[in-house]
């Protein structure tokens, strides 16, 4: 695969992440979280595995990657997409998207104690300046400016809720599932096993969704327009067929810390795709996260070559 190809890839999942949440925001004022991520994650699951078989793979788990693969699909995709849509709505002042997208802190050191992955002073450099990337993109900047002086006090209600805190939990199962996924595409194919983790923790979420409508209450099909069911389809098709698909399969092989270091632009299209539709204008602590990102990317994906040269 030639490599402006293969970076274009690796980073659209990335940007289509920084879409699909505010995407799915919306709908849930006329849907449950479980009934958003049930459809979210069960029909792009489907369509993954459909996309193995026109791809000729192989559907077939290996006996001894089941195990594996069935923690796959509880951890990153009942727990993460079931906390995701829990704390969606209840996240203030954007530190919901900041947690969500500090988890390749997390990845980095799982990596390392797993995986024997290096990253050296240059890498942890770029892993805080991501975070500090993203926090500039997050955080409103009255927040920034009195965090050092009246720390937690300084977040009011409206910035710091119990939806930030499904947000946390969330970026942890994001982690966990992210080195899962190795475990269990050691003998199966990494597509299928993309496509199978999502149907098979689709359906706990699926349970949750009709424990209303088992109780004598409403249907769980949320009664939606035609906007907000199309708003849905993206979210599906691009925000996790696609989006998890390419995840995943760049996730099963390679340097597992620099890959995922690219969530850090997840914030930077999110912001770039407001200025482009909604005619919004980036402040400046806004380009300067973004900067701040662009250049973790840089100096995680480069590390060895910046140590060594330094070295």
């Amino acid at each position: 695969m030639p490599q402006p190809l293969r970076w274009l890839l690796m980073i659209l999942p990335f940007a289509l992440w920084g879409t699909a949440m505010a995407a799915m925001k919306p709908l849930l004022t006329g849907g449950s979280p479980w009934a958003i991520a049930t459809l979210r994650l069960l029909p792009a699951g489907a369509v993954v595995l459909l996309a193995a078989v026109l791809l000729g793979r192989s559907l077939r788990i290996d006996p001894a990657d089941w195990p594996w693969l069935l923690a796959f699909a509880l951890v990153d995709g009942s727990l993460f997409q079931g906390l995701l849509t829990r704390g969606l709505g209840q996240t203030g002042a954007g530190l919901g998207s900041v947690l969500i997208d500090s988890q390749p802190l997390l990845v980095a050191l799982l990596a390392r104690s797993l995986f024997g992955e290096a990253i050296n002073p240059v890498g942890w450099l770029g892993l805080l300046l991501g975070l500090l990337g993203i926090l500039c993109l997050g955080l409103p900047g009255p927040v920034l400016r009195h965090w050092w002086l009246e720390g937690p006090a300084s977040l009011d209600q409206s910035a710091w809720s119990h939806g930030e805190l499904w947000m946390l939990g969330a970026a942890v199962a994001m982690a966990v599932g992210t080195v899962l996924c190795r475990y269990a595409a050691r003998r199966s194919d990494p597509v299928a096993i993309t496509g199978w983790h999502m149907v098979l923790g689709g359906l706990p979420l699926l349970l949750l969704a009709e424990a209303p409508a088992l109780a004598g209450g409403g249907p769980w099909l949320p009664a939606w327009s035609p906007l907000q069911w199309g708003l849905m389809a993206y979210a599906t098709l691009l925000g996790s067929a696609l989006a998890y698909g390419l995840f995943f399969w760049f996730a099963s092989s390679g340097d597992l810390t620099g890959f995922t270091a690219l969530t850090f632009l997840t914030p930077v299209f999110a912001v770039l795709c407001g200025v482009a539709w909604l005619e919004e204008r980036l402040l400046p602590l806004q380009w300067l996260g973004a900067a701040l990102a662009l250049s973790s990317v840089l100096l995680i994906n480069r590390r060895q070559q910046l140590w060594q040269g330094h070295r």
